[in-house]
């Protein structure tokens, strides 16, 4: 009988001690949800709230002034006869497919230069990431429109050279180009992180490379690509991503209107005209969307892709 009384008391004790941490665990998930509140706060009134907005106005005919009509998928089939909206993907996609691979191989190129052990390596790392912080900007559009502008500092340098250079923002078969230099001159943010995946490369590979004879060439093909390739698959999924959505750089280099002759109409661009400059917030909405789907693709054939090519060092 005593042993049952005391196992009955310890039972008790045990109960009271759990109670008392369930309550305990309460008041700690209460203190978390109040100083997660404000991000929740933000997280439905700014992005939740404002996408599904969006995707309702997608669906009619918004001005801004009116209240919104219903129309159905009457945005979407009017994408498919419209002209410029065609010729904006283009400019797009040909922004995304040359300018993303360049810019990757110019950080790969100068993290591979850093790496090597450079006097100063903090100074010159800060000033490659500092095109980053700034490529983005108006002030560097703004910049970068007068440095290849008719009289510009590119036109200057070549006229030293007896070359007459040509309008390289107001041609259309440069403009596009000027853009896309600008978009790959900002390396330095997939440099840094170039440079940290080459750091954490053990040099025992490269040491038993050298000692069967391998090249430097052969080196970089069989031991830092496959070795590297979870930091270029990153790299390549960030820069894709942000490359659909860029507009400042075509805005302002552009003066807003995509030219000349459309050749830099990026579709962020023709969406900004057509929600701010004609009102027609339905259809801007419905591009929005369009271009959302069109970034988880090429997001996910990214993904599937992986397995082929993206090597992990388990």
């Amino acid at each position: 009988m005593s042993a049952i009384s005391e196992l009955s008391s310890i039972t008790r004790r045990k109960g009271k001690a759990t109670a008392a941490e369930k309550k305990a665990n309460g008041r700690d998930n209460k203190a978390a949800y109040i100083f997660l509140l404000p991000w929740l706060v933000g997280l439905v009134a700014i992005t939740i709230g404002p996408m599904v907005m969006s995707l309702y106005l997608s669906f009619t005919d918004y001005n801004l002034l009116q209240p919104p009509e219903w129309v159905g998928l009457d945005n979407f089939t009017r994408m498919l006869s419209d002209a410029r909206l065609h010729n904006s993907l283009g400019v797009t996609f040909t922004y995304v497919f040359v300018g993303v691979p360049l810019q990757l191989a110019v950080a790969l190129l100068i993290a591979l230069v850093l790496d090597k052990g450079l006097r100063g390596l903090p100074f010159y790392r800060s000033v490659f990431y500092l095109p980053s912080l700034l490529g983005g900007s108006v002030a560097v559009a703004i910049l970068w429109k007068q440095i290849f502008g008719t009289t510009g500092l590119v036109n200057q340098v070549l006229a030293m050279f007896g070359i007459q250079g040509p309008g390289w923002i107001s041609d259309p078969s440069t403009a596009l180009g000027s853009i896309i230099l600008l978009h790959v001159w900002t390396f330095g943010a997939p440099m840094i992180i170039f440079l940290a995946g080459l750091r954490q490369i053990p040099h025992m590979y490269y040491e038993a490379a050298r000692v069967d004879g391998a090249t430097t060439l052969q080196q970089f093909w069989r031991i830092t690509l496959p070795m590297l390739s979870p930091i270029i698959f990153f790299n390549l999924v960030l820069q894709i991503i942000g490359s659909f959505q860029s507009f400042t750089q075509a805005f302002i280099v552009s003066g807003g209107n995509g030219g000349p002759s459309d050749s830099t109409m990026f579709f962020t661009l023709y969406l900004y005209q057509k929600g701010f400059g004609q009102f027609d917030m339905g259809y801007a909405s419905a591009m929005a969307w369009v271009l959302l789907v069109i970034i988880g693709v090429f997001t996910a054939i990214n993904f599937i892709a992986s397995k082929y090519w993206v090597f992990y060092d388990d």
